[in-house]
């Protein structure tokens, strides 16, 4: 089984002092200690020569799996402990403000990602330990992805918003745009710029794209080139990202993108946050037929897990609820009473639900209601439901998607370039001393 996450989140040592190196325990007494040096600090924690030589180990088997070459190794060494820093700071920015993920969560996304490799717990526990990891750092790897995932949720997500006279406005242009209809799969490679840059380091960094450019005009390999010169969180993986509607790139992109043909390269193109090399891989053209689709009204009541209700007491309090339903009490009374659900105020109400909208384990279990049924308890990565099915319609949603799909669209154009900004202002806040050439 392949590693599921690139980057191990490192350990945190408080240990400042200058020059100031860790020793490692000897396996037997008498044999050669080995001396685990410090190669960042970063703010008031550090990163070790152990830490680096971990995600450099890890890296390598990755790029060495997709076919691509390796940078060279003191290249590879600066880029990824530039990846570490940015784990770091984001992980302490996180412990500074609270964010924690309880044991209880952490146990349902273990099985979560067992089910999906389709093995029981104690299967996956020995795929992973047969990878060469311990199932405990393992945990605490999953744990920090999470962490980072809510993180972004809480500080860039959830601040970005898009109206419906945007959504008009985007359906308007997009009407007269020749690249509507298209999808684009691109490689690309990002030259970060710095927070408040100079015209010295605009220069600086415009050359770098300048010089990978010319890298991959001379016949090296995007993918090598993209692990050698890209900010990108993708870098390692070759820059390469997943299938794009036009809608979804900002205008400048896509007006560049929409007359080439795969395998072709731009210039370094300038945006706000830094210098681009887009290399076209594929394009496709989307299905705009009318979409009918099987929609299901519905409610629910959720119980969540968390610190204060274990998954027994959540399981427990759904149980009981579903007894006094049975017993003639109204579905929509208990749901604005107990439902710990942004729909609680509606009696549980989450109007016509399309198929994916859901969890597929909410989903099968409302699929198999009949109108007015009420389910058991049933278990998401939420916590506990019951669901009742008020009716059911075939509907035309083709105008109702177009505009979901233009809604969609543009968040995720304006979380991409948020978060780019949020997460280099982080970094240039942050106090970073480099030590690698001491190590």
């Amino acid at each position: 089984m392949g590693r599921i996450f690139l980057f191990r989140p490192p350990v945190l040592l408080a240990m400042l002092t200058a020059g100031m190196a860790i020793a490692q325990q000897p396996a037997h007494p008498g044999s050669i200690q080995t001396i685990d040096h410090i190669v960042a600090v970063v703010n008031e924690n550090v990163i070790t020569r152990h830490e680096l030589d971990e995600v450099l180990r890890a890296t390598l088997k990755q790029l060495q799996k997709q076919g691509v070459e390796p940078p060279p190794p003191e290249i590879l060494e600066k880029q990824l402990l530039e990846r570490i820093i940015l784990n770091q700071v984001q992980l302490q920015l996180a412990k500074e403000t609270g964010l924690t993920i309880s044991d209880t969560e952490l146990d349902q996304t273990m099985r979560r990602i067992a089910q999906e490799n389709k093995m029981s717990l104690q299967e996956f526990y020995r795929a992973v330990e047969q990878d060469g990891l311990s199932f405990s750092k393992f945990r605490d790897e999953i744990r920090d992805e999470i962490i980072l995932v809510r993180l972004k949720e809480r500080e860039v997500n959830n601040r970005v918003s898009v109206t419906e006279g945007e959504v008009d406005n985007f359906l308007h242009t997009q009407e007269s745009s020749s690249t509507k209809d298209e999808e684009y799969r691109i490689a690309h490679v990002l030259i970060l710029l710095p927070e408040q840059a100079d015209s010295s380091q605009i220069e600086m960094r415009r050359q770098r794209a300048e010089a990978a450019l010319a890298r991959v005009a001379s016949g090296v390999d995007f993918a090598q080139v993209a692990a050698e010169f890209s900010d990108a969180p993708d870098a390692m993986e070759g820059g390469l990202l997943e299938w794009r509607p036009a809608a979804q790139l900002t205008k400048n992109f896509a007006e560049i993108l929409a007359p080439m043909k795969p395998g072709e390269l731009t210039s370094v193109i300038q945006s706000s946050n830094g210098f681009h090399i887009l290399k076209l891989v594929d394009r496709r053209s989307q299905d705009q037929a009318v979409t009918m689709v099987n929609q299901t009204q519905a409610r629910h009541i959720l119980i969540k897990i968390s610190e204060l209700t274990s998954e027994t007491d959540a399981k427990r309090r759904v149980v009981e609820l579903k007894e006094r339903l049975d017993h003639g009490a109204k579905f929509e009374e208990l749901a604005k009473l107990h439902s710990e659900d942004a729909s609680a105020p509606t009696g549980g109400d989450l109007g016509w639900v399309s198929p994916g909208d859901t969890v597929p384990e909410f989903e099968h279990a409302m699929s198999a209601l009949e109108p007015g049924e009420i389910s058991e308890p049933v278990q998401s990565p939420f916590g506990w439901h019951l669901i009742q099915v008020i009716e059911r319609r075939t509907q035309d949603v083709s105008e109702e998607r177009q505009r979901q799909t233009a809604r969609q669209a543009l968040r995720a154009r304006k979380i991409d370039a948020a978060f780019q900004e949020w997460l280099q202002r982080l970094r240039d806040r942050a106090y970073v001393e480099y030590r690698l050439e001491e190590s």
